[in-house]
């Protein structure tokens, strides 16, 4: 697996895990807070940040949006990353 693909994932997820912790800190001060529609995109490209900032903060585990669309983005990117390590997909 290319190094230059990993690194720029991982930052993806790490930022995506941080975004979920933001706004799970901004619901708690009751003050403005990230639309879910911007979440969602957050966690379309960065699904296992979402999905640990979603359990470790316990943010968003009730909307049945994020408890079905985060694990389904989840199995996207790891089926595409299987696909890339299997050389099916030139990366």
């Amino acid at each position: 697996m290319n190094i230059l693909f990993f690194i720029p994932y991982l930052i993806l997820n790490i930022i995506s895990f941080a975004i979920f912790g933001y706004d799970k800190h901004r619901a708690m001060c009751e003050e403005y807070r990230i639309p879910e529609r911007k979440l969602i995109a957050v966690a379309f490209f960065g699904p296992f940040g979402a999905y640990a900032g979603m359990r470790i903060f316990r943010h968003k585990i009730r909307k049945s949006l994020f408890s079905i669309m985060v694990p389904v983005f989840i199995l996207i990117h790891a089926g595409l990353y299987a696909m890339l390590l299997s050389g099916y997909l030139s990366g």
